[in-house]
Protein backbone atom coordinates (compact mmCIF):
# COMPACT_ATOMS: atom_id res chain seq x y z
CA UNK A 1 0.00 0.00 0.00
CA UNK A 2 1.78 3.90 -1.39
CA UNK A 3 1.18 6.25 0.87
CA UNK A 4 -1.53 7.75 -1.34
CA UNK A 5 -3.72 4.82 -0.89
CA UNK A 6 -3.22 5.12 3.32
CA UNK A 7 -4.58 8.75 2.89
CA UNK A 8 -6.87 8.05 1.13
CA UNK A 9 -8.52 5.19 3.41
CA UNK A 10 -8.12 7.32 6.31
CA UNK A 11 -10.39 10.27 4.04
CA UNK A 12 -13.42 7.83 3.51
CA UNK A 13 -13.06 6.06 6.68
CA UNK A 14 -16.55 5.37 8.05
CA UNK A 15 -17.64 2.95 11.44
CA UNK A 16 -14.80 2.05 13.37
CA UNK A 17 -12.24 4.79 13.94
CA UNK A 18 -14.37 7.39 12.17
CA UNK A 19 -14.70 10.56 13.69
CA UNK A 20 -18.46 9.46 14.72
CA UNK A 21 -16.79 6.25 16.46
CA UNK A 22 -14.13 8.69 18.71
CA UNK A 23 -16.86 11.36 19.39
CA UNK A 24 -19.25 8.43 20.97
CA UNK A 25 -15.98 7.64 23.25
CA UNK A 26 -15.14 10.93 24.02
CA UNK A 27 -12.60 12.28 26.16
CA UNK A 28 -10.48 9.71 27.96
CA UNK A 29 -7.78 9.08 30.21
CA UNK A 30 -5.38 10.19 27.52
CA UNK A 31 -6.82 13.22 27.29
CA UNK A 32 -6.67 14.28 31.16
CA UNK A 33 -2.83 13.19 30.51
CA UNK A 34 -2.32 15.89 27.67
CA UNK A 35 -4.15 18.38 29.62
CA UNK A 36 -1.72 17.66 32.20
CA UNK A 37 1.26 17.92 30.50
CA UNK A 38 0.10 20.77 28.66
CA UNK A 39 -0.87 22.47 32.10
CA UNK A 40 2.74 21.69 33.31
CA UNK A 41 5.05 23.08 30.28
CA UNK A 42 3.12 25.69 28.48
CA UNK A 43 -0.12 26.43 30.32
CA UNK A 44 -3.51 27.36 29.24
CA UNK A 45 -2.63 30.46 26.66
CA UNK A 46 -0.11 28.25 24.16
CA UNK A 47 -1.10 27.41 20.60
CA UNK A 48 -1.66 24.07 20.49
CA UNK A 49 -1.92 21.62 17.51
CA UNK A 50 -3.33 18.05 17.34
CA UNK A 51 -2.32 16.32 14.29
CA UNK A 52 -5.55 13.77 13.57
CA UNK A 53 -7.79 15.56 15.29
CA UNK A 54 -10.95 13.71 13.91
CA UNK A 55 -13.68 14.84 15.89
CA UNK A 56 -12.37 16.62 18.21
CA UNK A 57 -12.56 14.91 21.52
CA UNK A 58 -8.97 15.88 22.70
CA UNK A 59 -8.86 19.21 22.18
CA UNK A 60 -12.56 19.75 23.10
CA UNK A 61 -11.11 18.42 26.97
CA UNK A 62 -8.54 21.06 26.54
CA UNK A 63 -11.53 23.49 25.37
CA UNK A 64 -13.42 23.01 28.81
CA UNK A 65 -10.29 23.46 30.70
CA UNK A 66 -9.36 26.97 29.33
CA UNK A 67 -7.30 26.56 25.93
CA UNK A 68 -8.34 28.79 23.46
CA UNK A 69 -5.57 29.00 20.82
CA UNK A 70 -6.54 25.33 19.47
CA UNK A 71 -5.74 23.63 15.97
CA UNK A 72 -6.53 20.67 14.71
CA UNK A 73 -5.46 19.01 11.23
CA UNK A 74 -7.93 16.05 9.93
CA UNK A 75 -7.92 14.30 6.80
CA UNK A 76 -11.67 12.75 7.48
CA UNK A 77 -14.02 16.36 6.14
CA UNK A 78 -16.99 14.54 7.72
CA UNK A 79 -14.85 14.73 10.97
CA UNK A 80 -16.08 18.41 11.06
CA UNK A 81 -19.41 18.01 10.85
CA UNK A 82 -19.44 15.66 13.37
CA UNK A 83 -17.14 18.13 15.56
CA UNK A 84 -19.89 20.60 15.27
CA UNK A 85 -22.90 18.35 16.61
CA UNK A 86 -20.66 17.28 19.22
CA UNK A 87 -18.62 19.80 20.19
CA UNK A 88 -20.00 23.10 19.33
CA UNK A 89 -17.84 25.29 21.39
CA UNK A 90 -14.89 23.69 20.08
CA UNK A 91 -15.45 24.15 16.70
CA UNK A 92 -16.91 27.80 17.23
CA UNK A 93 -13.25 28.69 18.86
CA UNK A 94 -11.05 26.62 16.76
CA UNK A 95 -8.80 26.73 13.88
CA UNK A 96 -9.13 23.70 11.47
CA UNK A 97 -7.24 22.81 8.61
CA UNK A 98 -9.32 19.36 6.12
CA UNK A 99 -5.76 18.36 4.85
CA UNK A 100 -3.07 15.55 5.06
CA UNK A 101 -0.73 15.77 7.68
CA UNK A 102 2.35 16.11 5.16
CA UNK A 103 0.73 19.13 3.40
CA UNK A 104 -0.56 21.11 5.97
CA UNK A 105 2.68 21.12 8.33
CA UNK A 106 4.68 22.77 5.50
CA UNK A 107 2.38 25.78 5.08
CA UNK A 108 3.39 26.56 9.27
CA UNK A 109 6.12 29.30 10.25
CA UNK A 110 9.12 27.87 11.95
CA UNK A 111 7.86 27.12 16.21
CA UNK A 112 4.21 28.62 15.10
CA UNK A 113 2.94 25.86 17.77
CA UNK A 114 4.11 26.03 21.52
CA UNK A 115 2.76 22.40 21.84
CA UNK A 116 1.97 19.81 19.15
CA UNK A 117 0.56 16.36 19.81
CA UNK A 118 -0.46 13.50 18.29
CA UNK A 119 -2.43 10.30 19.49
CA UNK A 120 -2.39 7.45 16.97
CA UNK A 121 -1.50 9.34 14.68
CA UNK A 122 1.56 9.48 13.40
CA UNK A 123 2.17 5.46 13.84
CA UNK A 124 0.04 5.77 10.08
CA UNK A 125 2.54 8.00 8.84
CA UNK A 126 3.56 5.75 5.33
CA UNK A 127 7.74 5.00 5.41
CA UNK A 128 7.61 7.43 2.18
CA UNK A 129 6.33 10.65 4.01
CA UNK A 130 8.92 10.51 7.12
CA UNK A 131 10.42 13.84 6.44
CA UNK A 132 7.06 15.18 8.04
CA UNK A 133 8.83 14.40 11.37
CA UNK A 134 11.36 17.31 10.61
CA UNK A 135 8.49 19.69 9.70
CA UNK A 136 6.76 18.64 13.18
CA UNK A 137 9.87 19.14 14.45
CA UNK A 138 10.32 22.85 12.77
CA UNK A 139 6.80 23.90 13.51
CA UNK A 140 6.98 23.58 17.18
CA UNK A 141 8.12 25.75 19.77
CA UNK A 142 8.16 24.22 22.74
CA UNK A 143 6.51 21.14 23.84
CA UNK A 144 6.22 17.77 21.51
CA UNK A 145 3.87 14.89 22.84
CA UNK A 146 3.24 11.64 21.16
CA UNK A 147 0.98 8.84 21.98
CA UNK A 148 2.25 6.01 19.53
CA UNK A 149 2.97 2.49 18.93
CA UNK A 150 6.61 1.96 19.38
CA UNK A 151 8.94 -0.31 17.36
CA UNK A 152 11.47 -2.75 19.19
CA UNK A 153 15.02 -2.58 18.80
CA UNK A 154 16.10 -4.01 22.75
CA UNK A 155 17.59 -0.03 23.61
CA UNK A 156 15.40 0.08 26.29
CA UNK A 157 12.93 2.65 25.36
CA UNK A 158 10.35 0.71 23.97
CA UNK A 159 6.63 -0.43 25.10
CA UNK A 160 5.52 -3.36 26.60
CA UNK A 161 2.12 -3.05 27.11
CA UNK A 162 0.60 -2.57 23.58
CA UNK A 163 -3.23 -3.48 23.45
CA UNK A 164 -4.07 -6.34 20.64
CA UNK A 165 -7.28 -4.78 20.53
CA UNK A 166 -5.83 -2.13 18.26
CA UNK A 167 -4.39 -4.66 15.91
CA UNK A 168 -6.16 -7.66 13.68
CA UNK A 169 -6.11 -10.96 14.69
CA UNK A 170 -7.65 -13.46 12.03
CA UNK A 171 -8.86 -16.00 14.96
CA UNK A 172 -10.59 -14.52 17.94
CA UNK A 173 -10.26 -17.68 19.94
CA UNK A 174 -6.99 -17.78 19.45
CA UNK A 175 -4.81 -18.06 22.74
CA UNK A 176 -3.49 -15.03 24.53
CA UNK A 177 -0.01 -16.02 24.14
CA UNK A 178 -0.46 -16.50 20.73
CA UNK A 179 -1.56 -13.43 20.42
CA UNK A 180 0.49 -11.36 21.95
CA UNK A 181 3.62 -13.65 19.49
CA UNK A 182 2.27 -12.46 16.86
CA UNK A 183 2.06 -8.79 17.71
CA UNK A 184 5.91 -8.76 18.87
CA UNK A 185 6.78 -10.53 15.12
CA UNK A 186 4.92 -7.77 13.86
CA UNK A 187 6.54 -5.48 15.62
CA UNK A 188 10.03 -6.90 14.30
CA UNK A 189 8.45 -6.74 10.88
CA UNK A 190 7.95 -2.79 11.29
CA UNK A 191 4.41 -3.14 10.38
CA UNK A 192 1.31 -4.34 11.21
CA UNK A 193 -2.13 -3.49 9.62
CA UNK A 194 -5.49 -2.16 11.85
CA UNK A 195 -7.95 -4.67 10.81
CA UNK A 196 -6.69 -5.91 7.88
CA UNK A 197 -7.02 -2.58 6.35
CA UNK A 198 -4.66 0.40 7.81
CA UNK A 199 -0.70 -0.04 8.16
CA UNK A 200 0.59 0.64 11.00
CA UNK A 201 4.32 1.41 11.52
CA UNK A 202 6.57 0.86 14.70
CA UNK A 203 8.99 3.49 15.06
CA UNK A 204 10.89 4.06 17.68
CA UNK A 205 9.34 7.56 18.78
CA UNK A 206 12.46 8.61 21.54
CA UNK A 207 15.19 8.32 18.70
CA UNK A 208 13.15 10.30 15.67
CA UNK A 209 12.63 13.43 18.30
CA UNK A 210 15.66 13.45 20.02
CA UNK A 211 17.80 13.49 16.79
CA UNK A 212 15.65 16.55 15.88
CA UNK A 213 16.37 18.61 18.49
CA UNK A 214 14.20 17.45 21.17
CA UNK A 215 14.67 16.40 24.72
CA UNK A 216 12.43 13.72 26.13
CA UNK A 217 10.93 15.04 29.43
CA UNK A 218 8.56 12.57 30.08
CA UNK A 219 7.67 8.98 29.01
CA UNK A 220 4.19 7.39 30.47
CA UNK A 221 3.14 3.58 29.42
CA UNK A 222 -0.46 3.57 28.77
CA UNK A 223 -3.08 1.01 28.63
CA UNK A 224 -2.20 0.62 24.41
CA UNK A 225 0.69 2.78 23.67
CA UNK A 226 3.71 4.97 25.46
CA UNK A 227 3.36 8.55 25.86
CA UNK A 228 6.17 10.77 25.48
CA UNK A 229 6.72 14.48 26.14
CA UNK A 230 9.52 16.22 24.43
CA UNK A 231 10.65 19.52 24.89
CA UNK A 232 13.08 21.64 22.32
CA UNK A 233 17.22 21.98 23.66
CA UNK A 234 18.73 24.98 23.58
CA UNK A 235 21.67 23.84 22.17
Amino acid sequence: MNSDEVRQRWAERSGEYSPTYYAHRGPDETSDDILDLLDAYVGADAAVLELGCSSGRHLAHLHDHGYRDLHGVEINDEAFDVMADAYPDLADAGTFYHDAIESAVEEFEDDRFDAVFSVETLQHIHPDDEEVFGELARVTGDLLVTVENEDRDGDGNDNGDRDSESLDTDDADESESAEAESIEAAARRGVNYVREEFPLYYRNWNRIFTELGFEEVERRPTKRDTLRAFRRRDD
